[in-house]
């Protein structure tokens, strides 16, 4: 059994420990064991097999012979039991913002509730109010949540997405009858948010992987099952579908069955244009059907260059891939290096030390510090007395990691309702850089809203914009603002605009990336990390980046250090 299920497993049976009511240490344990497993130091059977598993940092002894039995037989009978005995409407209720495991148990020994239909009735009553811990407000705020996700039409979070998704693809393409397998729909395109999970395997004999599939511990009710589809509902409410295919078929359903609907469709005309037909099977023509082996080929039989799925949006790519002028997407490893991140110092889990340790251990060549400013009270926020000892403190750090790597004082600095900046210039001069975010006054007028962000894009003293529209997916939406006008601004300034990457954001979103670039903005690809599990994210920004059709070049952290350093300090220029 694959690393990554086993660990989904276990922060699974950790949350549904906890919307039983179990004691909060036990159930952090199978989060922390969970958690211990991403980050192992080599693999699990090796590990398993040398005896090496107990010297990891939280697994214990009795965690380790569950993830033992995991990883030599597929089941544990402790977690059949916890699937078997919690409703799969109590996990989707985590979905509503506000509403914890402690807050979910409470409801659900008051008032029996039970799925997301209970909830609402229950609030629409008045019933949640009159309960002890909750009130008028916490009442409110629920159907808010309830009407936000319903308005999502049930989507999930790219990232919660990539996690379900990543040990059943990997269990379907362990099965003996599978020849290949991937991941298709607005998944693999890197959508923000995800509706339901789509796998697609090519195989001899179908019905044998589909039987294997629905009996996988991750699934909680078969929705159909036939002879080369199989739909299913995971234990947290998500819809997973694995479908089979002829191997011959698969270059050709894989770009199908990824998307989207109108490239599809442009797809077609394309086809058609030439005298072929194309659909999930095949390319075909007068002389019959033309083998493609992959993607590639299939493009290529239609005098295209072959396009990245992120691109797949009918927006430019099949012009672009028939000019040979498709974007050199920018990859993970373009990045040296990431800033807008934050420490021990204000909200965040890691010390310095800590968090330049783990950006070296990603192969990152430098990281910026960027605390919260004095305003942030609720965040630990920074007076000018701690951010000058926080200098010395990353002085010292420097001195000691030699010119490979290197940590930028930073600060993620408020923006004030009237535009104007959190800390007095004479502050802010001694900072490498400044990310100027939003964290107050959400409801200003868009004019006004457009004003107070333009006013500190075009401070001298400001290096970047952060999360410029303060949304956070399927939880809230983002203030009212003209991001247009924010780019025309970046760009007479030179100041950059963030992609925070954390993926509750993913804010600048891929269009207005597009844009920026258009208009020679720089965009800067950022964690926002308050760990160091934070510093992982930067794969869902490059996921954004990807899809406004960033290259290397329009990324500003993909250049070496020394060279950032330079760049740095003719930005911030004399003052």
């Amino acid at each position: 059994m694959e690393t990554a299920r086993i660990a989904q497993i276990l922060a699974e049976m950790g949350t549904m420990l906890e919307l039983r009511g179990e004691n909060p240490f036990r159930c952090r344990a199978y989060h922390n064991a969970a958690q211990a497993l991403q980050n192992l130091p080599d693999e699990l059977s090796s590990m398993i097999a040398e005896g090496r598993l107990g010297e990891v940092p939280g697994i214990g002894q009795t965690m380790q012979a569950k993830i033992v039995q995991l990883a030599t037989t597929g089941t544990l009978p402790a977690y059949d039991e916890l699937r078997q005995s919690t409703p799969p409407g109590l996990v989707a209720l985590l979905r509503i913002p506000g509403l914890g495991p402690k807050k979910i148990k409470a409801l659900r020994d008051e008032l029996a509730i039970e799925s997301l239909a209970d909830l609402r009735t229950a609030a629409e009553s008045g019933a949640i109010a009159k309960l002890r811990g909750f009130g008028a407000k916490t009442e409110a705020k629920i159907l808010e949540g309830i009407a936000f996700v319903e308005k999502s039409g049930g989507r999930i979070l790219l990232s919660h997405a990539v996690r379900l998704v990543q040990p059943i693809v990997a269990a379907v393409r362990e099965h003996r009858n599978v020849i290949r397998a991937e991941v298709c729909g607005s998944l693999r395109r890197r959508a923000e948010t995800i509706g339901d999970l789509d796998i697609l395997f090519s195989s001899k004999q179908p019905a044998a992987v589909l039987d294997a599939f629905v009996k996988l511990p991750q699934v909680a009710t078969v929705l159909a099952h036939g002879p080369t589809k199989a739909s299913v509902r995971l234990a947290d409410g998500v819809q997973c579908d694995l479908r089979g295919v002829e191997d011959a078929q698969f270059p050709f359903a894989l770009h199908y069955f990824t998307g989207s609907k109108a490239h599809n469709i442009a797809m077609r005309k394309r086809a058609l244009a030439r005298g072929l037909t194309l659909n999930e099977y095949a390319l075909a023509g007068e002389k019959g059907s033309i083998s493609c082996r992959t993607e590639a080929d299939l493009f290529a039989a239609l005098d295209l260059a072959e396009i990245p799925p992120e691109l797949r949006e009918d927006a430019g790519e099949i012009e672009a891939a028939a000019a040979g002028q498709l974007p050199k997407l920018v990859e993970r490893d373009d990045l040296k290096g990431t800033f807008h991140c934050h420490t021990d110092w204000s909200d965040g889990s890691a010390t310095l030390a800590e968090m330049a340790a783990a950006a070296r251990e990603r192969g990152l060549h430098y990281l910026g510090i960027a605390d919260h400013s004095r305003s942030a009270g609720y965040a630990g926020g920074l007076s000018i007395e701690r951010v000058r000892a926080q200098w010395a403190e990353i002085d010292a750090l420097n001195d000691s990691f030699g010119p490979s790597f290197h940590l930028f004082k930073g600060t993620e600095c408020d923006i004030l309702p009237d535009g104007s900046l959190d800390y007095p210039d004479e502050v802010l001069d001694g900072f490498d850089y400044v990310v100027a975010s939003v964290h107050s006054s959400f409801q200003l007028p868009r004019d006004q809203m457009t004003r107070r962000l333009v006013r500190a894009a075009s401070h001298p003293r400001v290096t970047m914009i952060g999360h410029p529209t303060g949304r956070l997916l399927l939880a809230r939406d983002g203030y009212a603002v003209d991001l247009d006008a924010l780019i025309a601004a970046a760009a007479a300034a030179g100041t950059l605009i963030e992609i925070n990457a954390n993926p509750h954001r993913l804010d600048l979103d891929a269009p207005h990336c597009r844009r920026a670039k258009e208009k020679g903005v720089p965009i800067v690809i950022n964690p926002d990390a308050h760990a160091i599990a934070g510093l992982d994210d930067l794969d869902y920004g490059i996921a954004v980046a990807r899809r406004g059709w960033l290259e290397p070049g329009d990324v500003f952290n993909t250049v070496a250090v020394q060279t950032m350093i330079q760049h740095l300090r003719q930005r911030a220029g004399p003052h």
